[in-house]
């Protein structure tokens, strides 16, 4: 496994990177007990870094992974999680305010039995108000890293322009990385406009969702995708092309996502511990770059086409 340091923060991060989401059951019924197991054989295999959030399963996620962190110290992983998208009973909330925000932190830290977070996100910002993140949400994150309860501040958002608007308008340093997800994959690379504004504030990059929600799978999309017809449909082509050649299109996804060194760690998530030895494997091959160009030539005009997560 090849590492990097993620921006400034010195944290050391795996180029591909765990993210628990699927532990809250969020595709598919996941099993507690291979869920766990999946956690161990992640970190066992050098993924270290590790990305969960209490909205994911709303709490499930995070109950899970602590139950499978309790028997691993610290210091061998570090953990991301995040405030504002929360959920119960199958209703989604979010709450953006400072007193939520550090509350929501103690309460992860519970879960995940942890006495400190690495690095602990402002969640989803498209869904707040930015203003409230600027001047209230980040502010409360700050003062809980000069405590050390954080070690590390992020944001995370789909749309790229929300975290430069952010970033614009905060204390330089406070916000430390940022956590993008769809915008480097087969299909979309628009996180590569940003490199240089990120780089240029210190700020260290993560990317996420390589199989781009299901769009570059052999499963295909779930039906609340918010990808536009025309798009799956030339995913979907892409997916026959790669198969044709004997070349799955999560194999090429993985391995493209992982692919540019100026982003310090890719995420992706599974509840199953052969799956995640598969992608480990996936990227530790040589990734066949004129396979690369034929899809993205099927894609074609669709590879800029905008989405919302909302």
């Amino acid at each position: 496994m090849k590492y990097s340091y993620c921006g400034k923060t010195g944290m050391k991060v795996p180029v591909l990177s765990f993210g628990a989401s699927s532990l809250g059951s969020v595709f598919h019924e996941t099993r507690e007990a291979e869920s766990i197991k999946a956690v161990f054989t992640a970190i066992e295999n050098g993924m270290n870094f590790i990305d969960v959030s209490p909205y994911y399963g709303h709490y499930k996620a995070e109950t899970v992974l602590g139950k499978a962190l309790k028997d691993i110290p610290h210091d061998h992983f570090l953990l991301s999680t995040k405030v504002g998208r929360y959920g119960k009973d199958g209703v989604n909330t979010w709450d953006y305010s400072a007193r939520r925000a550090t509350e929501s932190i103690y309460e992860s830290m519970e879960r995940l039995h942890l006495d400190y977070i690495d690095l602990i996100n402002v969640h989803d910002i498209e869904f707040a108000d930015l203003n409230q993140v600027v001047n209230e949400t980040l502010p409360a994150l700050v003062e809980l890293r000069e405590k050390g309860i954080v070690k590390h501040v992020g944001i995370t958002d789909l749309q790229l322009e929300n975290l430069q608007w952010v970033v614009d308008r905060v204390p330089e340093g406070t916000v430390e990385t940022i956590l993008n997800f769809c915008h480097y994959c087969l299909n979309d690379d628009k996180l590569a406009d940003y490199f240089d504004y990120f780089e240029s504030k210190q700020i260290g990059i993560i990317n996420a969702s390589p199989l781009s929600m299901g769009l570059l799978s052999q499963r295909g999309v779930p039906d609340w995708h918010p990808a536009p017809a025309a798009l799956v449909k030339a995913c979907q082509k892409a997916v026959q092309h790669c198969a044709s050649k004997g070349y799955p299109i999560e194999k090429l996804a993985m391995q493209y996502s992982v692919s540019n060194p100026r982003i310090a760690t890719t995420l992706f998530s599974s509840a199953n511990p052969d799956n995640v030895r598969k992608n480990i494997q996936y990227i530790e091959e040589p990734i066949d770059w004129e396979l690369v160009h034929e899809v993205q030539e099927i894609i074609g005009d669709q590879k800029r086409i905008s989405w919302s997560n909302s």
